[in-house]
């Protein structure tokens, strides 16, 4: 039997390690999916007892010394919490049938567009006497929200016993597919942060993510991708091995929260209009594949090629911009994560943390250099991860005490690896510095210095909101709290309920303060347009053709982007409100000049 349609056209992305951690037991039972990020089996150990006292269900620990505890700790939380959802459902459905009121409210937070919505109120119109039809209706048509997971693919730290390297299937990100693997949810995978073919190899060990006799698949796969020939290679790579891609998530590169892999100048429109072509052609070419690796493995082939869902998040705050991307783009869902930091029935964040949030404008909001990955991280300034990190460095002890080492990936000391954002590593980069200070201006050294010290311990920064919120004891050096919202916050500066941010996503009240608010599109733009004049006054004096080349073709990548953008305000299909906008970046644009290479 098919499955009845998600109930929303939205979803809650994975928010840094914690902020979503426990999002499906809040919101789950509303039909909300959320993402929960599995990179942190300590917090999530945490979480199991915390939640194992809550509801009154016995807990038994896995320590350290448990063989594979990673990887059975994410097996243990994900089971709890599929547990403690069906309940919170089966409850909600009860109450639903027992109550008018409570019926009545559930279906203020749906869309005028929703067929169950549109069932409900014809039930009810036809009578209270009914409940016995409710019930039989709500039973057919409505499911719980996703469960569905986060494995960033870079941290993939390999692990050592008395300095001898275990086998791959104990690095970080194998351990954490393996917990999910043998978890009984029906659920998706979310991978993010480009390609590891040695983690997408490791796949192929799981029996639940190859499609059964009817075609159904137990656990399916989800790639967040960057553009459509990304899509198109990561699929491919993976049908060859049986598998199938039932989702591609598109991100915004730069106006998004957290890590931010910017496209080469690609902006978010063109990229969706490409996957509205191509998708038949994505579908295809890749089923194909499929077939062929599934026959040579002898095992069940699909009829007809499976479900392929794309979806798109990044910087989308109002129903407005939610409706266009769902009609014009034919997106299947698209995910609303920074606006719902500030949702407490959905979102774990500290209570100083989330003030911190509410007072945020527009130039407290930036793309840092703070991740040890090296990758551009949006964060918000006055955090108390950053007050704790400035204390030690006035007090020359920079660094963090490493206590987890999800992110100790650098090789440069040895093959155990070391985070960037350690003392040990800081403390070698700093006395090397020192040796070089004669011959430094002080301006040359004071940047050299805050380029070492700048970064920040994210494995407990981004997990600290949770053990806040929760009481929960938080033992060793202060890190205080990192959290990484997108530039989408400043326009959102007041606490809300769940059921008012759906209204606002929907568009039945708003809850924006700001008159002024930029369209998506143009944010992402000029955000696009900043990051490369960032680029072209801090490069280096000794540029390649290879950079310039690089610079020229972002350029007019980002130039191609705004005609496709005025094309769409021609044609009355974008609001022509943005026409200036549009005008103005591309004046700026054709303004800015790309070095030469000098011939000598």
């Amino acid at each position: 039997m098919a499955l009845p349609k998600p109930l929303h056209t939205f979803h809650i992305p994975v928010m840094g390690l914690a902020y979503t951690i426990d999002s499906p037991i809040r919101v789950a039972q509303y039909g909300i999916s959320s993402v929960i990020s599995i990179i942190d089996d300590e917090l999530l150990e945490k979480m199991n007892a915390f939640y194992s006292k809550k509801i009154n269900l016995p807990y038994q620990e896995i320590t350290k010394k448990t063989q594979d505890y990673r990887a059975k700790r994410i097996t243990s939380y994900l089971n709890l919490v599929d547990t403690i959802v069906k309940d919170k459902f089966s409850k909600f459905k009860a109450e639903l049938t027992e109550s008018t009121s409570a019926l009545e409210h559930f279906m203020a937070t749906l869309p005028n567009t929703s067929t169950i919505k549109a069932g409900l109120l014809s039930l009810l119109e036809e009578g209270a006497t009914l409940k016995g039809h409710i019930k039989q209706y709500l039973e057919t048509h409505l499911r719980p929200g996703a469960i569905d997971v986060n494995i960033m693919t870079k941290v993939d730290r390999e692990n050592f016993v008395k300095g001898k390297q275990l086998p791959v299937a104990f690095n970080d990100a194998h351990a954490s597919l393996r917990g999910f693997a043998n978890s009984q949810l029906n659920a998706s995978v979310v991978l993010s942060a480009g390609m590891n073919p040695r983690l997408y190899s490791y796949f192929e060990n799981f029996s639940d993510f190859y499609p059964d006799e009817q075609g159904a698949l137990k656990k399916k796969l989800i790639l967040k991708v960057s553009d459509y020939r990304s899509a198109i290679i990561q699929g491919k790579f993976l049908a060859k091995k049986g598998l199938w891609v039932s989702e591609y998530r598109i991100e915004s590169g730069l106006n998004c929260g957290g890590h931010a892999f910017a496209t080469e100048g690609h902006l978010l429109g063109p990229i969706l209009e490409e996957f509205k072509a191509k998708k038949t052609t994505l579908i295809q070419d890749t089923h194909q594949v499929l077939v062929k690796a599934l026959e040579a493995k002898e095992y069940a082939v699909p009829e007809h090629p499976l479900d392929l869902k794309i979806t798109v998040q990044g910087g989308v705050g109002t129903a407005e911009e939610h409706n266009f991307l769902l009609n014009h783009y034919q997106v299947d869902s698209v995910g609303w994560g920074t606006p719902f930091l500030l949702v407490p029935e959905a979102t774990s964040v500290d209570r100083q943390t989330r003030n911190l949030l509410l007072k945020a404008k527009e130039e407290d909001l930036y793309l840092s250099n703070i991740s040890p990955l090296g990758v551009p991280f949006n964060t918000i300034k006055g955090t108390t991860n950053a007050f704790f990190k400035q204390q030690r460095i006035d007090k020359d002890k920079a660094g963090s005490s490493c206590p987890k080492k999800f992110l100790a990936l650098s090789k440069e000391f040895g093959p155990e690896g070391v985070c960037t954002a350690s003392k040990k590593y800081q403390d070698v980069k700093l006395n090397a510095l020192e040796t070089q200070r004669v011959e430094m201006s002080q301006a040359a050294y004071k940047t050299a210095k805050d380029k070492i010290t700048e970064k920040s311990c994210l494995c407990v920064g981004l997990a600290n909101a949770t053990y806040l919120e929760h009481d929960m004891a938080i033992k060793g050096q202060k890190q205080g709290v990192v959290i990484c919202p997108g530039p989408n916050l400043a326009y959102f500066d007041k606490e809300v309920s769940l059921a008012d941010m759906m209204q606002h996503i929907y568009g039945a009240k708003s809850i924006l303060s700001y008159k002024n608010r930029p369209n998506m599109f143009v944010k992402e733009l000029k955000m696009y347009v900043d990051y490369l004049k960032n680029e072209l006054t801090s490069a280096s004096i000794a540029l390649t053709g290879k950079q310039i080349k690089k610079w020229q073709a972002f350029k007019s990548h980002l130039l191609d982007g705004i005609s496709y953008y005025q094309q769409l305000v021609s044609t009355a299909v974008l609001n022509e409100g943005i026409k200036n906008d549009l005008q103005c970046f591309k004046h700026e644009l054709e303004a800015l000049v790309i070095p030469e290479l000098e011939l000598v």
